[in-house]
């Protein structure tokens, strides 16, 4: 039986290459993102079975409509890679506006849970029960960088999340598990080549870790059978600031 996966945030950057790695795989994968174009193009670069479902995961009754369209069209979900977020830094918390906080934890932290809600709820109706969560964490969800405090406070929010969906998993075979990635090489990331303000305010350039790396780690946690669980995953480029940070 081909497996069905939910990618967000997968028109660029960490989703797409993800996307394309689990089709190749022999996943079915469900492309999903406010830009139905991005997502279109995204889907015509990869080789394997996908589809474009164009959803603002911020908003909880596109989230609504994009799971029952997966419900009414596919019956089961195997897989959520709770991928897509904003990535904001460089503010002291005064120089932050309301907005601006609002907007990331929407995205990157109400997203995720409207999307894990909706999967969980699935999974445990569906028939074999069951499937697997992946949350995509961050190096911030342990150790923030200077002036990012909204992005930071969701990502140790994630990992919140990624324990209490473990714990309440469990009696429906739903796995749950985070992966912390530093330094990958997305569009998001590129400034940091070019250098990135360090704890001591001195601005160094960082190295940076190529995507397929974070795709295959994805692949692998994906692959495990529902017995077995990754709980977390750090994957980062070797040489970056992270152990000793500060």
């Amino acid at each position: 039986m081909i497996r069905t996966v939910l990618i967000t945030g997968a028109g660029t950057g960490i989703g797409k290459v993800c996307a394309h790695e689990l089709m190749r795989a022999g996943y079915h994968v469900l492309f999903t993102g406010r830009r139905l174009d991005v997502l279109q193009e995204a889907l015509s670069e990869g080789e394997g079975s996908g589809e474009v479902l164009a959803c603002d995961i911020s908003d909880a009754d596109g989230v609504s409509s994009l799971f029952a369209t997966i419900e009414k069209t596919h019956g089961r979900l195997d897989v959520l890679f709770n991928n897509a977020g904003i990535f904001n830094m460089g503010k002291l918390i005064d120089e932050i506006s309301v907005e601006e906080w609002r907007r990331t934890v929407d995205i990157n932290l109400t997203g995720s849970f409207l999307c894990a809600r909706a999967a969980f709820s699935l999974m445990r109706r569906q028939d074999p029960m069951g499937g697997r969560i992946i949350n995509n964490g961050s190096i911030s969800a342990y150790v923030p960088r200077p002036g990012s405090v909204p992005y930071s406070a969701t990502k140790h929010a994630m990992t919140g999340l990624t324990k209490c969906l473990s714990l309440d998993g469990r009696p429906f075979d739903i796995a749950c598990s985070q992966i912390d990635i530093g330094n990958a090489a997305s569009d998001m990331a590129l400034l940091l080549e070019q250098g990135a303000k360090q704890a001591n305010g001195d601005v160094l350039p960082e190295p940076l870790l190529g995507l397929q790396h974070v795709a295959d780690a994805v692949r692998y946690m994906a692959d495990l059978p529902l017995s077995a669980n990754v709980q977390f995953m750090t994957v980062m480029a070797t040489k970056m600031p992270y152990v000793g940070r500060g």
